[in-house]
């Protein structure tokens, strides 16, 4: 569990597709701002299927941040 101080790009030697999984998003106000969190849960070969997994919180900065990333790359507007 994390929240997202901000991203750096990197590259990597070796990439490898993961298994699809179930995820929840969240928005809630926190301390006078905007917190938004991704929870993801147990993939089908698990040994407890939907159990919470890992959970990753971005305030705006690492919203903003991740959108724009988002835009370079996938062409979002």
């Amino acid at each position: 569990m994390a929240r997202i101080e901000h991203f750096q790009r990197d590259k990597m030697d070796r990439f490898q597709l993961h298994d699809e999984v179930e995820a929840k998003l969240f928005v809630q106000d926190y301390d006078g701002r905007k917190l938004m969190q991704i929870s993801t849960y147990g993939r089908a070969g698990r040994q407890e299927v939907g159990k919470l997994s890992q959970t990753i919180q971005l305030d705006e900065g690492a919203a903003r941040q991740l959108f724009d990333i988002m835009k370079a790359e996938f062409g979002f507007k």
